[in-house]
């Protein structure tokens, strides 16, 4: 989730380890071959692969610590990927716990200790305000600190920039505290009362679960987020993906792609959720609600304390429900198949329970006092000064490559397939992306431990 304008870059002839300031460090040179904006493991991983190449390159971070933006996230925070996904190119996961799921603190450390052991070029505290072309060739990028010319410049600041919060929470009453799960940090850190939660993805669904556990009175409002299993026919889902990605292809069973999605926005959707908090499980919204969490739809007016609600929950949770059948379990199965695998039987045990149907919810009577907006976050790509945006803020390109010479994005959201924006994604995207920029790549550096 780095901002775009990044926290990252090296000097020529000297590097940082994470913690180090700018002040440190010598003054920005005037040229560099290639600069990468970002140091999250997108950036990180494609420093790894210049730098075997024996590129000259520097990365550029505006954060103060190496770690990319899992240090922005709450304190109970964990992985929603097991731990063998936190595999960076020329370096597998090698930990004692490949099944686990890592608490925050623990993917900050091994994203930073990956930066320490590839002797990664990095300047930290340096943002990139305007990235522009130079009139003598190469880019120019502009920081709070000087400026910078380069041959290219691949963006790997991803594609969580801004906290989104919608327009409604103008029109919610003064007593009540708004933050943005950007701002969450623990559940004694809010105020004593009910809390609502607007948002069914990933963060919205955790966050609401872990509110409710800790005994407050939770009320989420459902969207459109699907959800997938944790565990299907013996094995995590993302062992699945993982197998798809890596040999899907040669069994000619893929996953889809950005160019065979069958509607454009789907790239905007919201990410399917579940959890790895206690070893991993299910979030079934349906279970949840049967246990005392309570679920409401859409929100349709805000009028002082009283919140018009959408009829919406049962579609919502209907398509929730349908959307692993109708995407993902088909693709398994046509690998299963191809593959020969002895896989054992879909053992999921299906939840039927409904919950009540909510047309207003006041919010005074229902005792909230904290609204927690998990919706998402917009892109800024504004301090990018070249014409090669869309009409929806994505840059064009294909596959990270865009139309103009030299410039690159690595760890867009489907930059190529589902994958793309996930742990692992600077293993798959990466060397394709850096073979497009001349630099070669060794198999071994791109081992996916599962």
């Amino acid at each position: 989730m780095s901002r775009g304008g990044a926290r990252d870059a090296p000097c020529e002839t000297e590097a940082v380890s994470p913690g180090a300031s700018k002040g440190t460090l010598m003054s920005l040179p005037s040229h560099v071959e290639t600069v990468v904006v970002g140091a999250g493991q997108a950036g990180l991983g494609m420093s790894y692969f210049l730098r075997a190449a024996d590129r000259e390159h520097i990365v550029l971070d505006r954060r103060s610590t190496l770690g990319g933006g899992w240090q922005d996230r709450w304190d109970a925070f964990g992985l929603v990927t097991p731990n063998w996904t936190a595999s960076f190119p020329g370096k597998p996961y090698d930990g004692a716990e490949p099944d686990g799921f890592m608490p925050r603190d623990e993917i900050v450390r091994r994203v930073a200790a990956y930066g320490t052991a590839i002797d990664v070029p990095v300047r930290l505290e340096t943002e990139v305000t305007r990235l522009g072309m130079h009139a003598g060739g190469g880019f120019r990028l502009e920081t709070n600190d000087g400026s910078v010319d380069a041959d290219s410049v691949v963006v790997a600041t991803g594609g969580y920039h801004v906290p989104r919060v919608p327009p409604m929470a103008a029109a919610l009453p003064k007593r009540v505290e708004q933050l943005h799960s950007h701002a969450y940090r623990r559940e004694t850190s809010l105020p004593a009362g009910a809390v609502l939660v607007v948002g069914s993805g990933q963060s919205g669904v955790q966050i609401a679960e872990e509110l409710h556990e800790a005994g407050r009175e939770v009320y989420l409002s459902v969207g459109s987020a699907p959800r997938l299993p944790r565990r299907y026919r013996g094995r995590d889902i993302f062992a699945w993906f993982a197998d798809l990605v890596r040999r899907g292809p040669a069994l000619g069973v893929t996953m889809l792609t950005v160019e065979t999605l069958p509607d454009p926005r789907l790239r905007f959707a919201a990410n399917p959720h579940l959890s790895g908090h206690g070893g991993g499980h299910e979030t079934n919204l349906r279970e949840m609600a049967a246990r005392g969490m309570n679920l409401v739809g859409r929100f349709e007016r805000v009028d002082g304390e009283r919140i018009t609600v959408a009829p919406d929950l049962a579609t919502n949770l209907a398509r929730a429900d349908a959307f692993f059948g109708q995407r993902i379990q088909p693709m398994i199965e046509r690998y299963i198949a191809a593959a020969g695998m002895d896989a054992p039987t879909d053992d999921r045990i299906a939840y039927d329970f409904e919950p009540p149907v909510v047309a207003e919810l006041d919010l005074a009577a229902a005792g909230i006092t904290t609204v927690i907006w998990t919706t998402g976050y917009a892109m800024d790509y504004s301090w990018i000064d070249l014409p090669i945006f869309e009409a929806d803020g994505l840059p064009r390109h294909r596959r990270g490559v865009t139309d103009v010479p030299g410039l690159y994005f690595l760890g867009l959201l489907w930059q190529y397939n589902q994958t793309s924006a996930t742990l692992f994604g600077p293993l798959q995207d990466g060397p394709h992306l850096a073979r497009a920029m001349g630099v070669p790549v060794r198999e071994e550096d791109t081992v996916l431990v599962s």
